[in-house]
């Protein structure tokens, strides 16, 4: 699990530093220019920490599965090579499928060079297409739909039979002690899954707008920020830290 974890760690690293950096040097420096290059690799890169992410997530859930349903062949069936094995295909699935959307998308002839977000984002790219080409990117992205749709279909079953020997556990302790596992997980499986409902699920306006910029922050920025928050709320020792900051915020409020 913590194998698992390290990686999710390295990839929500990755996708701020996609996209964080530059749209602070953009704010400070009050330039809003990107190069062509730039843009190239701001969505190659964040498309491939963007899948990983998601195959990261969905590895995990068969790992709480394994763990939970069949906890005395776990050491057996999830050894250091199974984890190196499924954590390297996941890095080069991703890395198939950044190439295949960024190569869709850059092959395209652009009519003007003004993206109506605050980074590179492809569905802002194909508007700005001259070219018939984009239907591609299209059809990539209706296939990549429908594959992110087959890995939460994954976890919601994989967490059906998850829930199911939990609940059958007979003592109260040993549930609560399976649940600590897989809740974090959960949460930040739901994180993920209602900030892209609620980027993406709002009525398509012809014009972008400043609400559109702030949908992209919700799902580009927040669920990697919180990950790591989510997942240290396990730690005891964070935890107190943290009880402990707040209550000296509170005693300055009170005194200062």
């Amino acid at each position: 699990m913590y194998f698992f974890l390290f990686n999710l760690a390295m990839i929500d690293l990755g996708i701020m530093s996609v996209i964080v950096p530059k749209s602070m040097d953009m704010s400070l420096k009050n330039d809003i220019s990107i190069s062509y290059s730039g843009c190239v690799a701001q969505v190659f890169f964040y498309y491939f920490f963007g899948s990983l992410d998601l195959v990261v997530l969905t590895i995990m859930a068969h790992d709480r599965y394994e763990a939970i349903c069949h906890p005395l062949q776990y050491e057996r069936i999830m050894h250091k090579g199974a984890c190196l094995q499924m954590i390297a295909i996941g890095y080069m699935v991703s890395l198939l499928y950044a190439t295949i959307h960024t190569s869709g998308t850059f092959a395209n002839t652009f009519c003007s060079n003004i993206v109506n977000q605050f980074f590179c984002d492809i569905s802002q790219l194909l508007k700005l297409s001259c070219s018939r080409i984009y239907l591609v990117e299209v059809g990539f992205i209706v296939i990549s739909f429908g594959m992110a749709v087959g890995c939460f279909i994954f976890i919601t079953v994989t967490y059906s039979q998850v829930f199911a020997t939990v609940f059958r556990i007979p003592s109260v302790h040993g549930q609560k002690k399976a649940l600590s596992t897989c809740l974090p997980h959960l949460t930040v499986v739901s994180l993920l899954i209602f900030s892209c409902l609620f980027a993406y699920a709002k009525p398509p306006t012809g014009t972008s707008s400043h609400l559109d910029i702030a949908f992209a922050v919700v799902y580009t920025i927040i669920p990697p920020m919180l990950n790591p928050f989510i997942y240290s709320m396990r730690n005891k020792e964070i935890k107190s830290a943290l009880w402990k900051l707040f209550n000296f915020t509170i005693i300055c409020k009170i005194f200062f």
